[in-house]
């Protein structure tokens, strides 16, 4: 690894941290709880593969006639993590991780509704923040998704490379696993899609997608000392963004616990 890897992952080591030991994962005790978190985190499951096809546009060629780009690896590495995002095997049958995530609410009986409402959206050809906002996804879902847009959109691939790589699932922690394990368990695999989903991205994003996509950071990046200040900011507000999303989540689980309480009282 690179120095100036080295002392990227020092930066951010502290944000690592707060997510890590978020408030929201203490906070989860039912599948009802569970529906909810993935009803918002499904937009960052989504997003995720915005950021994954702007780097494919960027790194490799996708129009006729074909012309090679100038990033030899980095376009091998954006094309097998493509690969394994968009066309992963479950069972048998080619699915992105976005479509098993949807799987996996549909399986443990989620809310689909703000997610395929987007998604109905975008297929009619909305612009994405008129068809976010007609959504009904929660704000916390929202403001998270505009955060990433607005990175994609600055056009910076260092940049991008950047919010793409160290915001991944594999930041999830072992508490929470053990939760939706134990929840699977209670709920007689009801949850075997989501478990599968989360040691999927345990798997690849810590020996194969991760260290591919540090590469392509190194490569984007090179010597470049403006390009690597601008690539540590990036990550920065990604992992922000996604603190900001577990507080929004947390905050709803309670103000719903507190509702119930009140009705009981």
């Amino acid at each position: 690894m690179s120095e100036e890897l080295v002392e990227l992952s020092e930066r951010l080591r502290p944000l690592y941290t707060r997510l890590a030991e978020h408030r929201l994962y203490r906070t989860l005790e039912t599948i009802d709880d569970l529906r909810l978190f993935m009803e918002s985190h499904v937009f960052a499951v989504w997003d995720f593969m915005s950021l994954l096809k702007m780097l494919q546009r960027s790194l490799t060629c996708v129009e006729v006639p074909w012309v090679p780009s100038r990033f030899p690896e980095s376009r091998r590495l954006v094309n097998e993590i493509v690969a394994g995002e968009e066309s992963d095997v479950y069972q048998g049958s080619p699915m992105s991780h976005f479509e098993l995530y949807r799987g996996a609410m549909q399986e443990c009986g989620a809310d689909l509704s703000a997610i395929d409402n987007l998604l109905r959206e975008l297929e009619g050809g909305a612009e994405w923040s008129r068809a976010l906002a007609r959504s009904g996804a929660s704000r916390a879902a929202q403001n998270f998704v505009r955060t990433t847009f607005a990175c994609i959109e600055e056009g910076k691939l260092h940049a991008t490379a950047a919010a793409f790589t160290f915001g991944r699932e594999d930041l999830i922690p072992d508490m929470f696993r053990g939760f939706i394990r134990d929840q699977d368990e209670r709920l007689s695999g009801r949850l075997s899609i989501f478990r599968w989903y989360l040691d999927r991205h345990i798997e690849v994003d810590g020996e194969e997608h991760g260290p591919m996509a540090l590469r392509m950071i190194a490569e984007l990046c090179g010597t470049d000392a403006v390009k690597w200040q601008e690539a540590g900011e990036a990550a920065e507000l990604a992992l922000l963004a996604r603190l900001e999303l577990w507080d929004g989540i947390a905050d709803a689980l309670m103000e719903r616990r507190s509702a119930g309480a009140m009705l009981l009282s």
